[in-house]
């Protein structure tokens, strides 16, 4: 009937050789078909070879020389493409490109008339989109060879994944060496890496992923998947030159993936020519004998396929129209015409080769395939359907090289530090112990209130003592709690809770402890021994003024800078169970901005407190009743608890970073210091009321040393008891008293004796006042006797050991053998003594009373007064106690 020609420009490479049996048998079976029957395709062909100006004049000579061209089918090199494709419009020609994938082609604005069977390669972002979803990888990053086809696919790869809340975190480009690029996307933690380059940059992408260790589990490449087979065999000797071996390579190489359209379907389908895909395949290889296989042999198959089905709708639309035109008319002006051809040609949908053929705005919907690189070899993976949007993953075929899909970036999993579960129940348990011994020892010292021992030793100050004990346990649960057991809200108020409960439960417990030991040190350091009762109201009175001063620092504390909860941030750490992830541990504590100052405060006024408690041991270490001398079992729990304290404070301090040490330490270190103090305290009282309740409250003689202000002055006061027990100290004195009236008797003899000497042997005067005088003052003096009974004792026992009685060789033995209370009252001995003692005393007592001043020139002192008469030097004196 008619000729309908079909212009087709074609390179000479291999491509146009492949598809030329594919072409020849698409329009043999279309020929076969009844409603083209009638007409024949009349298939020119114009060699460019990949030139623009051979292209153009071949395509203009064409159009002026050569019958009138309905279709113009063909395009290989994209320079010769685009610049036909640009120019078509004004010849209402419709042109249908089967190897064209450079995706300028795609703007419709530019070539409207353009299509092609053959998807761009923009078509890959869409399924590069839908395998980035379906392993969950949100982060990735890019590798672009600097060339406008590549960059091109990067850009619209950018808007494809734009508002799809996938991350491109970092874009790299290079032009020879891209070792620089890679390194950056590993310095950016870039795991997903989607490269566009050719397959001989693709060779030095992969050494430089094998030098910076960017292979393996932990990474996935995605590159174009349109190499040549075996692509690497080629690039081998080029990648030798860098250093890079075959197997590092390789090595690289492992488990990438590649993005490519399908060049045949894979269902076993029938296509709009009656076979499937294999079939036809088998027929493709059959007829092309000799010729090399091309990639885009389908698709030059599909295109005869859809020119055929255009010009049949065309056909038909014209067929049915009113207007009885025919596709035989069609010229280059024709605008009508060439509309509906362009039409016909949006509206194809069949079943090809290839899969199922539409357009979208001129660009092929097909099918694109996943590829990897396995073993040195590609194996295909999986498909993506542009027409529905689907991807499907052939089971079991992609594999990766860790147990699992690679993370899109260092997976940092922070992980609170925790303390122990198994840790804190042991602690819990043994400071749930100390808290029932604690409850015992308050038990005992309730019920043995009214025992001597335990009243003695102020029941009321150990009860305190208790439950400051136990104040520190319980803080000890409160320390163990934190995110694992309770809210970030409630940790933070634990954080001050705690606190308290610690600070108080100490200055109550030693506060404690300390105002019992003050209270025997004021009674027993009492000089004058007068009495003096301290009671146990007092003792409260102190406690509560230590507790006054930890509330005011607390308050103070919480009111100006109060504890928040601070997570520290550690370095990370490998996963112990060798996933791909990364640890970063995280520390609370509980801190404020000026900690130290705070801490520093609180530490001063407990060393101080401390300090005063070890004045007081010391002070009192002397006493000798058990049951009031606690001074050695204070000593020894200052000395544990600061001990224990300085080594648990510098412990816990460089173990901040460790939860459970920090735990183990500060709990043990309360427990071991409460536990050894309450024993201290409790347990030698319970040995000693058990086993000898008396011998704790028995009265002893003690003696505290004073230093006095008088130079080389020492006084020994000796003490029986105290204000607990004042009966049993009255009844000493008295016996003392009586003890001393005997020796005043005594003396009272000696003198006697003395005086009748002088009386009845004048002649020894001289000698008495030459050698004895002395020894006769010391006699007299009694001067402070009853203040230092001590020293009176002292100058009585010097007298009597050199008894006057030996030197002189008194004649009256029959006298000292008398009994001397029978005989100091007779009216004799009354007149003797009074006849020596009163001129004495008259001189003695006369500066002290006020009357003649001892330096005054008496007559008694005239030398020729009687020795009976004689001054006594005023530094002897007789003072006359009312005993």
């Amino acid at each position: 009937m008619g000729l309908m020609p079909l212009t087709k420009e074609v390179a000479k490479g291999s491509i146009g050789r492949g598809v030329l049996p594919a072409v020849e048998l698409a329009i043999e079976q279309i020929r076969n078909e009844s409603l083209l029957r009638p007409y024949f395709l009349d298939l020119r062909l114009y060699d460019t070879e990949c030139d623009n100006a051979k292209g153009l004049k071949a395509f203009y000579d064409a159009i002026k020389y050569g019958p009138n061209h309905l279709m113009v089918f063909g395009g290989v090199c994209p320079s010769v493409t685009s610049i036909i494709a640009e120019s078509l419009q004004g010849w209402n020609l419709v042109q249908l490109s089967f190897a064209a994938t450079t995706p300028v082609l795609a703007d419709k604005k530019k070539y409207p008339y353009f299509f092609r069977t053959v998807p761009s390669d923009n078509a890959v972002n869409p399924a590069i989109l839908k395998l980035l979803k379906h392993y969950q990888w949100k982060r990735v990053g890019t590798l672009t060879q600097d060339v406008q086809r590549f960059s091109e696919v990067r850009n619209d790869l950018t808007g494809v994944l734009y508002g799809e809340d996938i991350e491109i975190s970092d874009t790299e480009s290079f032009s020879n060496d891209p070792c620089t690029s890679v390194k950056k996307l590993k310095g950016n933690d870039v795991r997903i890496i989607l490269g566009q380059f050719d397959q001989n940059m693709a060779a030095k992408v992969f050494c430089c992923a094998y030098e910076e260790n960017m292979y393996g589990s932990k990474y996935q490449w995605i590159i174009p998947g349109w190499y040549e087979p075996s692509w690497w065999e080629q690039v081998h000797t080029e990648a030798n030159s860098s250093r890079c071996l075959r197997k590092n390579l390789l090595a690289a190489m492992e488990g990438y993936i590649g993005v490519d359209f399908e060049p045949l379907s894979s269902k076993q389908i029938k296509t709009i020519s009656g076979k499937t895909p294999q079939q036809y395949e088998r027929e493709y290889n059959n007829k092309r004998s000799g010729v090399g296989p091309s990639k885009f042999h389908g698709y030059a198959y599909d295109g005869i396929w859809v020119i055929a089905k255009t010009l049949q709708r065309a056909m038909e639309t014209l067929h049915a129209s009113s207007r009885h035109q025919r596709i035989q008319d069609f010229n280059y002006t024709d605008h009508t015409l060439g509309r509906i051809i362009l039409n016909a040609m949006n509206e194809t949908n069949f079943f090809g080769v290839t899969g199922q053929v539409v357009f979208r705005n001129g660009e092929r919907m097909g099918t694109i395939k996943f590829t990897q690189f396995q073993d040195s070899r590609e194996v295909k993976v999986g498909e993506y359907n542009a027409v529905a949007d689907t991807l499907e993953i052939i089971n079991d075929t992609i594999r990766f090289q860790g147990s699992e899909p690679p993370k899109d970036k260092t997976i940092i999993l922070e992980q609170l530090r925790k303390i122990s579960l198994p840790l804190y129940s042991i602690l819990s348990a043994l400071t749930i112990l100390g808290m029932i011994m604690a409850s015992a020892f308050l038990f005992f010292n309730i019920k043995n209130r009214n025992q001597k021992l335990i009243k003695m030793s102020s029941p009321y100050m150990n009860n305190l003592i208790i439950l400051g004990g136990m104040l520190s346990y319980a803080s000890i649960f409160l320390f163990g709690l934190d995110g694992s057991f309770v809210s970030e809200k409630t940790f933070e108020t634990l954080c001050t809770v705690r606190t308290w409960i610690l600070t108080v439960g100490y200055t109550t417990a030693f506060g404690a402890m300390f105002a019992k030991t003050w209270r025997v040190h004021a009674i027993f350091k009492n000089v004058k021994m007068k009495k003096k009762i301290i009671k146990d109201q007092k003792l409260l009175v102190i406690v509560g003024g230590m507790l006054l001063i930890d509330l005011c620092i607390l308050i103070c504390w919480q009111a100006v800078d109060p504890l928040r909860r601070t997570v520290e941030k550690y370095s990370m750490e490998p996963d112990p169970a060798g996933r791909d992830i990364s640890i970063r541990p995280l520390l609370e504590h509980c801190e404020n901005t000026h900690m130290t100052i705070w801490l520093g405060i609180v530490y001063a006024y407990k060393g101080l407190l401390m300090l005063f408690g070890c004045f007081l041991a010391w002070e009192t270490r002397n006493v000798s009743i058990p049951a009031l001398n606690d001074s050695k079992y204070i000593g020894m729990s200052v000395y544990n608890v600061g001990i224990m304290c300085i080594i648990g404070a510098a412990v816990s301090f460089l173990t901040r970073d460790q939860p459970n040490v920090q735990f183990c330490i500060v709990a043990l270190v309360i427990i071991f210091c409460s536990t050894i103090t309450l024993c201290l305290v409790f347990v030698p009282k319970l040995i000693t009321l058990r086993t000898n309740p008396d011998a704790a409250t028995q009265n002893r003689r003690f003696q505290f040393t004073q230093n006095q202000k008088k130079e080389d002055s020492k006084t020994s006061t000796s003490v029986t008891s105290v204000n607990q027990a004042s009966t049993s100290r009255l009844e000493g004195l008295q016996s003392e008293n009586h003890r001393l009236r005997m020796k005043i008797t005594e003396l009272d003899k000696d003198l006697e004796e003395v005086t009748m000497q002088l009386q009845d042997t004048p002649e020894k005067t001289t000698y008495i006042k030459q050698n004895h005088y002395q020894e006769l003052n010391d006699i007299l003096n009694l001067g402070n006797f009853t203040e230092s009974t001590d020293g009176g004792k002292a100058i009585l026992k010097n007298h009597l050991d050199q008894n006057p009685q030996l030197q002189w060789n008194t004649t009256e033995p029959s006298r000292t053998c008398k009994d001397p209370i029978e005989d100091i009252n007779s009216p004799e001995h009354i007149q003797r003594r009074l006849s020596l003692q009163l001129p004495i005393l008259h001189h003695a007592y006369l500066p002290s009373i006020g009357g003649v001043d001892a330096s005054c020139v008496s007559p008694c002192v005239s030398p020729t007064a009687s020795p009976r008469h004689r001054h006594v030097p005023p530094s002897f004196r007789v003072m006359v106690s009312g005993l």
